[in-house]
């Protein structure tokens, strides 16, 4: 499995675990807490949340999963750009870590910008740091002229958390470029789309009967996911609602796209000719 490495020399598993939308529902707690866990037992370690997220819920099934093995988990929340003030980053931190279950967050991201200054939520964050609450912070969200603006403040940003997939290729443009120069990952949340559409193209169909995984021929999803993996200084976090879900994101790992898939890739999804605004969802 490919790796990424954050300014601070801590080496990440290219492949994490997104909570959006875990934990809402009662009937699937049981199954969602085991997906979590099948996937650090296969050696997975980031797992995102946000306090967004369910408004805590997602945050208390991840403090679940992880009871008894928090070493093993690279630990990601958010923080939302409502309560991001100097103070707010402070009281918000301090409840995530309560539902969570835990001392520490590995790194805390502004969710997207706000009304508050830049300036004002890095000192909270960098209080937070000092305090030991988090040991390391970053963004979500955040463009080109967002990250200069940002970097006129600090250089001490770790991550850029942001919507990347075959349908979703602006970033391409300038932004993924620009933030591994400045030594930002870049983060890619629904790297599978959303509704299922992206994953019944043709394209993706032909491609996918060209590859094989140690369980059998790979699938849409596994050649979707391959490709946001295929980018260096990219980790991307899909949700996984079920261990059959987790054991398929997983099994993409084993998924090397040749020049002749990323060709016809391109042709069906065309990589930005021009700067476009940064999507979100």
């Amino acid at each position: 499995m490919k790796d990424v490495e954050l300014r601070s020399g801590v080496t990440l598993p290219a492949l994490g675990m997104g909570t959006w939308n875990l934990g809402d529902s009662a009937a699937r707690r049981e199954e969602e807490i085991l997906s979590l866990q099948r996937g650090l037992d296969a050696g997975l370690r980031v797992i995102d949340t946000a306090e967004m997220y369910g408004d805590g819920r997602s945050e208390s099934l991840v403090g679940e999963a992880i009871a008894g093995r928090r070493d093993d988990v690279f630990l990601v929340d958010k923080v939302l750009p409502s309560n991001a003030s100097f103070d707010g980053v402070q009281d918000r931190c301090r409840a995530a870590l309560r539902r969570l279950d835990t001392d520490r967050i590995d790194l805390y991201l502004l969710h997207w910008r706000g009304r508050y200054a830049l300036e004002e939520t890095v000192r909270g964050m960098e209080q937070l740091q000092a305090d030991g609450l988090i040991v390391d912070w970053g963004v979500s969200n955040f463009d080109v002229d967002d990250m200069e603006e940002l970097g006129r403040v600090t250089d001490t940003c770790s991550v850029n958390q942001i919507l990347y997939s075959l349908e979703y290729r602006g970033t391409e443009f300038d932004l993924l470029d620009a933030d591994q120069r400045s030594g930002v990952v870049t983060m890619a949340y629904s790297p599978l789309g959303q509704g299922g559409d992206l994953l019944t193209d043709e394209a993706l169909i032909d491609v996918a009967s060209r590859h094989e995984t140690t369980a059998g021929p790979a699938t849409t999803a596994q050649v979707a996911l391959a490709w946001v993996l295929r980018r260096p200084n990219v980790l991307a976090i899909p949700k996984a609602g079920s261990v059959r879900h987790m054991e398929e994101n997983i099994l993409a790992t084993q998924i090397t796209l040749s020049d002749e898939d990323l060709a016809l890739l391109d042709r069906a999804f065309p990589p930005p000719r021009r700067k476009t605004p940064l999507a979100m969802i």
